[in-house]
């Protein structure tokens, strides 16, 4: 599949959307052909009559990309609880050849890919028949993840259990980024060193409260 890198967290409201921003601006910004796509998205605005994909536009706007947020994702749904949920409600289920033909076309137009997740790792998208759970996605797209998790209080468990979960599931975790990072405080710098010591994954980036730009060398981004 296309180069990239796919975008999961330790739960909901995590950051990972404001995540994905910042490592697609950072991208651009060095000159790479990089596209940005979302498979599933609940929680859409509504103006007007008009569904506007939330996530999808702050992240392109964020980036300074021109284009229409409801071509980078598959499906979205407007009622804000877990995809698999909002697809039964609005009675539109969530399939992955879909996923895999949309992404396929989307990506056809870069070198590079940056896929943004739901939730954390273990969200449902599809509990009926055809099953279908994040984390089958991400083999399917053939892509190993980046981990975006907080910096607070109960990370480590929550960041732990991420990956040892995603291992489980034989993807392959490049890294971490912590987010809400207050390098002043004793407590979020050893929740660094820990999930770090606990789980061998590299922390290749924090990000503070605000950060518009993210400090991650090319070679890093190389080697992810």
């Amino acid at each position: 599949m296309k180069k990239g890198i796919f975008i999961t967290a330790t739960g909901t409201d995590v950051g990972k959307t404001y995540i994905s921003a910042l490592i697609l601006k950072h991208l651009l910004a060095l000159g790479l052909n990089v596209g940005y796509y979302k498979p599933a998205l609940s929680g859409a605005v509504r103006v007007g009559d008009k569904l506007v994909p939330g996530d999808c536009k702050f992240v392109l706007d964020f980036a300074g990309v021109s284009l229409e947020p409801q071509k980078c994702l598959s499906y979205m749904f407007e009622e804000p609880v877990s995809p698999h949920l909002a697809s039964q409600l609005e009675g539109v289920p969530i399939e992955l050849p879909k996923i895999l033909s949309d992404f396929k076309d989307i990506s056809s137009k870069y070198d590079y890919m940056i896929v943004e997740g739901a939730g954390g790792i273990v969200c449902p998208f599809n509990l009926g028949e055809n099953k279908l759970m994040i984390a089958d996605v991400i083999k399917a797209l053939g892509l190993d993840i980046i981990v975006v998790a907080s910096a607070s209080l109960g990370t480590i468990n929550s960041t732990v259990l991420t990956i040892d979960y995603a291992r489980s599931q034989n993807i392959s975790v490049r890294g971490v980024i912590l987010n809400n990072y207050d390098e002043k405080d004793l407590m979020q710098r050893d929740n660094l060193l820990q999930i770090e010591n606990l789980t061998g994954v590299k922390v290749i980036a924090t990000v503070k409260n605000g950060q518009t730009d993210l400090s991650i060398s090319p070679d890093v981004f190389k080697e992810i």
